[in-house]
């Protein structure tokens, strides 16, 4: 079964940070603006990039040119890296909107946000490097690898496999502090753990086949197909909710990824597993 949880890491260019920080500084002394092309250049994204921000209304220029041109001061730098920002942190534009756009919202302290959730990402990219270097010298035969030390270096390759695919998603659904506490899970599992969880996945993809056969997502099998789901959460959640149940289960369905997960079974598997978690769950008439 996937393990869909995580988001990218922070990349875009450094220089951006520090060339934004420099025009802070001078501000008083130095009337910067910039044109769509060359904020797009600093910034490392495209110039469509920043015309479709002006056009949602996320990022608006400071003024125009007399020439029709956006032009673009400090204010909006900064503004941008805020932007770049969040979506490294995997927040979608319209949650960034309402975030930058507040009243309320404080600058530095979402600064401070910004620089702890990428000091926990550096940690966990730390950690990874650290089990890779490891096997690979172990492969080269310069250290022995206890079977647990590969284990961990798998679980870390895995959580960042799921961070990269799913991560995103999840994080816009489900927030970033259950997701991370769901990475911590992985974290935490035994092998022997790790292998119900899998030989449970297993078992749901065959339950949901004989199921379809039946064609009747309320019938017996198809419920014990939603429960034995449910038995495979709670590896990876460390609180159940029936709620969330039925929200994944709409996930299944939405993205593609997923359906086709699952569509592999029989096509239409996933919708049928939705409607299945959802009587399950009790969510149907809701």
């Amino acid at each position: 079964m996937k393990r869909a949880l995580g988001s990218p890491f922070f990349h875009f260019p450094l220089y951006f940070d520090v060339a934004s920080r420099c025009i802070v500084i001078h501000r008083e002394v130095r009337n910067i603006e910039y044109t769509v092309h060359e904020l797009a250049k600093l910034a490392g994204v495209t110039s469509r990039t920043l015309r479709y921000y002006d056009q949602i209304g996320l990022l608006k220029p400071a003024r125009l040119s007399d020439a029709g041109y956006r032009l673009y001061g400090p204010r909006e730098v900064d503004r941008l890296q805020q932007i770049l920002f969040y979506r490294e942190l995997g927040v979608d534009l319209e949650t960034i909107k309402q975030i930058i756009h507040s009243p309320s919202f404080d600058e530095l302290k979402a600064l401070r946000e910004h620089r702890q959730q990428l000091l926990e990402k550096r940690r966990h990219l730390d950690a990874l490097i650290a089990s890779v270097e490891q096997t690979i010298a172990a492969k080269e035969g310069g250290i022995s690898m206890s079977d647990e030390e590969k284990f961990a270096a798998f679980k870390e390759q895995l959580v960042e496999e799921n961070e990269r695919k799913y991560g995103e998603e999840i994080r816009q659904k489900y927030g970033d502090e259950q997701v991370d506490r769901s990475n911590d899970r992985l974290r935490k599992m035994t092998k022997e753990q790790f292998d119900e969880a899998e030989r449970l996945s297993q078992e749901v993809l065959e339950a949901l086949k004989e199921a379809m056969q039946d064609g009747d997502p309320a019938g017996e099998a198809a419920q014990r197909a939603a429960d034995l789901h449910r038995q495979w959460l709670c590896f990876w959640w460390d609180h159940y909710s029936k709620e969330a149940h039925a929200g994944l289960a709409r996930l299944y369905v939405e993205d593609e990824r997923f359906k086709a997960y699952y569509d592999q079974v029989h096509p239409g598997a996933a919708e049928f597993l939705k409607e299945a978690i959802w009587i399950y769950t009790g969510m149907k008439d809701r």
